[in-house]
């Protein structure tokens, strides 16, 4: 069985690390663990995992957010990967900083990305994991928190909650969607942090 699996990001030393490059910082996490490496692709940087008889095809697209279906449109006719194969990692402003949540389909919820997914590929209908990374900023300060570097503590603690991402992913390809969804969804929930960086609500069901 063969998956492709999306990190949405913006390529460039200048969004590296950013808010907003949390799925591929997921992806890079699950290719570290697994001693495999990206390697340059037409529309994105393409790296191959096996685990337990599957395929995972780690893609970390380089049309920019905004273009992101053109790369997984390509790579899914490329490797022959139906859409329920199909996982997209995402960061969402909606969510509680940490806070994780996987959804068999849905709208993109104001997240460009994904968006661009579900025009060109003409359906919602793909499994994605949304990640929290609040919403911390000021009106009209939107784009600079989103694009903004991760603090010291904010990327401490999301390293903890990456590797929870990376065993839903392989929980995605060997028990399916709706069993880690009921294994990982109460897991990656979190209440409010006492630190004053918890999220609006975990109130966004997209």
């Amino acid at each position: 069985m063969k998956y492709l699996i999306v990190g949405l990001g913006n390529i460039g030393d200048e969004y590296k690390d950013t808010r907003h490059n949390i799925g591929f910082i997921v992806l890079e996490a699950f290719a570290t663990e697994c001693g495999c490496q990206f390697f340059d692709r037409r529309y994105g940087e393409v790296c191959e995992v096996k685990y337990q008889g599957r395929t995972f095809v780690l893609l970390k697209p380089s049309t920019f957010m905004n273009l992101s279906g053109n790369a997984v449109n390509y790579w899914m006719k490329k490797e022959k990967i139906p859409v329920e194969n199909l996982l997209v990692i995402v960061d969402d402003i909606a969510l509680p900083l940490g806070s994780i949540r996987m959804r068999p389909k849905g709208s993109d919820g104001g997240h460009n990305g994904l968006a661009h997914i579900n025009t060109v590929l003409g359906t919602i209908d793909y499994p994605r994991i949304r990640i929290g990374i609040g919403s911390e900023f000021s009106r009209g300060k939107q784009v600079n928190y989103v694009l903004g570097k991760w603090t010291f503590e904010e990327k401490k603690f999301m390293n903890e909650r990456i590797n929870i991402v990376v065993d839903m992913i392989k929980s995605f390809g060997t028990s399916g969607t709706e069993l880690t969804m009921t294994t990982f969804n109460k897991v990656g929930k979190l209440p409010p942090r006492d630190n004053g960086s918890e999220g609006p609500g975990d109130n966004s069901e997209h």
